[in-house]
């Protein structure tokens, strides 16, 4: 606001300045004209007297002159006021108001004036006689009132134009960006979709470079729903195939174990070929689970409202046994209230589902915690969420790392402590936002991680 009144400021000076240059122009081209007709008077009085006679020549110049303005006064090289002319009528005891300092400056030889806030211009300027000097002060007033109501017209005009411009760029300003930046915004929310592996139609119609785009968006969309789904597919069937080879290799692992009891170095190999087909038969088993969620909608995970603290003390009363023998304990918190009944936290899951998802997270922490250590399991809750939260002590995760170890596949660079398929994080991933919920994950190297489950409270 401040700087818009400097530029209306500046503006009205610009103006005014060259509107007076303009004025002050035709005032000295008619000094000139005043002063060329004075000349001639003074020229004929001298070639008929011989001898200057101020009183008849100032006579005579008011006579000629008295009516090339609202006033028309003579002053002699002293100041003196010589004539007075109103109105074209001479005056001659008249009292008008005189401004000095334009007399002084005629009669150093320039040109000057004054205006006065009722608009009236006094305009001075020096008249020589035949040897040059600056005998007299011709002055003649100006009403510029008319000047003052042309300039406000002119500024009325200039400021009207002025704000219609730019209520115009403005109004054209936001249509510009409107049609710009909702393409742009479509084509940004068709991207996101896109690294969700949420693929939608992109069409803009219209034939510009965001036409274009959209077009080269929405065939790119569709080559990778087809290539995902393909990649999907191909690793159900994958799979599937493996199950049956993978079984029998098992179960000729078994037997050989079972059936070495001689050679010790071949029971090693024996066992260390049955430990790798139950890797192999957990990873396959991973495969299918994670095929089932991406072929398999919301309305087929059969959820139902789950009582969770009593979900989660059976998870950790199963996992007990494999954190004892190496040496952990999992203590479990449940949600504490005065009244007993207030501690039974429901939400909508599948009890199958979410008792693997969070048996993982604490096979997990069994996994990467020494001896001994300890694994909490805590239960909270808010008017609207359930909070699950598995605390360990152990290896933690790199800061850098926490948000890939979420991936398929994706393992930490310090995870080579214990065998695993990099599938485990990703499968409860996909269990949980299944059911509406997501997954936070802290962690700091050599204290530890917690991972907390957020679900939306039934």
């Amino acid at each position: 606001m401040l700087s818009f009144g400097i530029i209306i400021i500046a503006v009205n000076k610009a103006i005014d300045y060259y509107s007076f240059i303009t004025i002050e122009k035709q005032m000295m081209e008619k000094a000139d004209l005043s002063e060329l007709s004075f000349r001639e008077v003074l020229a004929q009085h001298r070639l008929s007297t011989g001898e200057p006679q101020t009183e008849e020549i100032v006579r005579l110049a008011l006579e000629k002159l008295k009516a090339s303005g609202k006033e028309v006064r003579i002053y002699d090289s002293s100041k003196q006021l010589l004539g007075l002319a109103v109105d074209g009528i001479i005056i001659n005891d008249g009292k008008p108001l005189i401004f000095e300092k334009n007399i002084e400056k005629a009669l150093s030889g320039s040109y000057a004036y004054t205006v006065t806030e009722d608009h009236l211009l006094y305009f001075s300027t020096p008249i020589q006689d035949q040897y040059y000097q600056n005998a007299y002060v011709y002055e003649f007033v100006e009403d510029i009132s008319y000047f003052y109501a042309i300039m406000d017209q002119i500024r009325y005009i200039l400021f009207a134009g002025a704000g219609g411009f730019i209520v115009l760029i403005t109004l054209s300003s936001l249509w510009i960006a409107r049609n710009t930046t909702k393409p742009i915004k479509l084509l940004l929310g068709a991207a996101q979709s896109f690294s969700r592996q949420e693929f939608r139609r992109v069409h803009l119609n219209r034939k510009d470079e965001l036409g274009m785009l959209a077009d080269g968006l929405d065939s790119m969309g569709r080559q990778l729903h087809d290539y995902i789904q393909y990649q999907k597919q191909f690793v159900s069937n994958v799979s599937h195939e493996l199950k049956t080879p993978l079984a029998a290799i098992r179960g000729f692992s078994q037997y050989l174990v079972e059936g070495e009891n001689e050679n010790k170095e071949l029971q090693k190999i024996y066992a260390h070929l049955l430990q790798e087909s139950d890797r192999l038969t957990r990873l396959i088993n991973e495969l299918l689970l994670l095929s089932r969620f991406d072929k398999a909608g919301s309305n087929e995970l059969e959820a139902r409202k789950t009582e969770m603290n009593e979900l989660i003390q059976q998870v950790a009363t199963s996992m007990g046994a494999k954190a004892k023998d190496k040496g952990i304990e999992i203590l479990f918190r449940e949600a504490e209230a005065e009244d007993k009944l207030l501690t039974r936290v429901h939400a909508n899951v599948n009890p199958m589902l979410m008792s693997h998802a969070i048996a993982n997270l604490v096979d997990n922490a069994i996994k990467y915690s020494g001896s001994p250590s300890l694994i909490e399991l805590m239960l909270t809750h808010t008017p609207s969420e359930v909070v699950i939260r598995i605390r360990d002590q152990g290896i933690g995760i790199a800061g850098d790392e926490l948000e890939r170890v979420q991936e398929r596949f994706y393992r930490a660079k310090n995870a080579s402590t214990a065998n695993g398929s990099g599938l485990g994080l990703s499968i409860c991933k996909e269990i949980v936002e299944r059911f509406n919920g997501y997954i936070d994950m802290e962690s700091q190297i050599g204290e530890g991680t917690t991972v907390t489950i957020v679900l939306p409270r039934a």
